[in-house]
């Protein structure tokens, strides 16, 4: 019999299902919308005080929703925040 030295690892993906949060994209297995996290990064905060606000969120949490934010909003995702701000007043 073989002992396993490490759990399994399975990456975090951002996914959409109609039973959690109103199928809005979510980080698998929790209930933290990918927006609340790009809003988060669009505000300049840190990775520490992300992980605080939501502990449940997995480790490679963040980088799934920029991975996300980038396939979905395209590569300039943090700077639209700041031109749609920009251009309302």
């Amino acid at each position: 019999m073989t002992a396993l030295t490490s759990k399994p690892v399975v990456k975090s993906e951002v996914v959409r299902d109609s039973s959690i949060m109103s199928g809005d994209p979510v980080v698998r297995g929790t209930r933290v919308p990918a927006m609340t996290i790009v809003a988060y990064l669009r505000a300049g905060r840190s990775s520490r005080e992300i992980f605080e606000d939501y502990p449940t969120l997995p480790v490679d949490g963040i980088d799934a929703v920029i991975a996300w934010a980038e396939a979905e909003l395209g590569p300039d995702w943090r700077a639209l925040a700041a031109s749609r701000t920009t251009r309302s007043r």
